[in-house]
């Protein structure tokens, strides 16, 4: 009897470390956590949601992000941007509504892309069919940026990761 009572007790010890350990187990974070900006600019709420990478040593535009390919500028699923209201990016019209937010890479420029389906995972099924609007701009050199951020401005947006900072302007 008093054997069946230590075998029991032991087995309820093991069940009780087992299912503390795991529901007290710190989790890990997330490699390339999802962060979000807005603002209004032009009279228009924008709101950009990204997934937002480390350089983490890495050479990332050119190697890591390819120059020519299609990237969709975060990590994970698809970069979203969505205006409340028309505005004009670069000079040309985009209505009002929620994208997906890709770009075109190269040294001395990159195209833009705002693409009608939003919910994407990565670029893989991109349809450039679906694009809404693509424009034209030119990065610049900044200060290093470690993870991916976009930052809103009263002259639109832009996208800072690694040493590069790629501007859009908003009207």
């Amino acid at each position: 009897m008093k054997k069946a009572f230590q075998f029991k007790a032991a087995t309820l010890l093991v069940f009780a470390l087992i299912f503390s350990t795991t529901v007290f187990a710190q989790k890990k974070p997330m490699e390339s956590p999802r962060d979000s900006v807005s603002a209004t600019v032009a009279g228009s709420k924008i709101s950009i949601n990204y997934g937002s990478p480390s350089v983490k040593g890495r050479k990332v535009f050119g190697e890591l992000e390819k120059y020519g390919s299609v990237w969709r500028t975060g990590a994970n699923e698809a970069t979203v941007f969505t205006t409340s209201k028309d505005i004009k990016v670069e000079g040309k019209l985009l209505p009002a509504g929620t994208y997906g937010f890709f770009a075109i890479p190269t040294a001395t420029t990159w195209t833009i892309i705002f693409n009608k389906e939003p919910k994407q995972w990565g670029a893989f099924k991109y349809d450039e069919s679906k694009d809404a609007l693509r424009v034209t701009v030119k990065p610049v050199a900044t200060t290093m940026n470690e993870r991916l951020v976009y930052k809103i401005n009263k002259k639109g947006f832009s996208l800072n990761w690694d040493k590069l900072s790629v501007p859009v302007s908003i009207k």
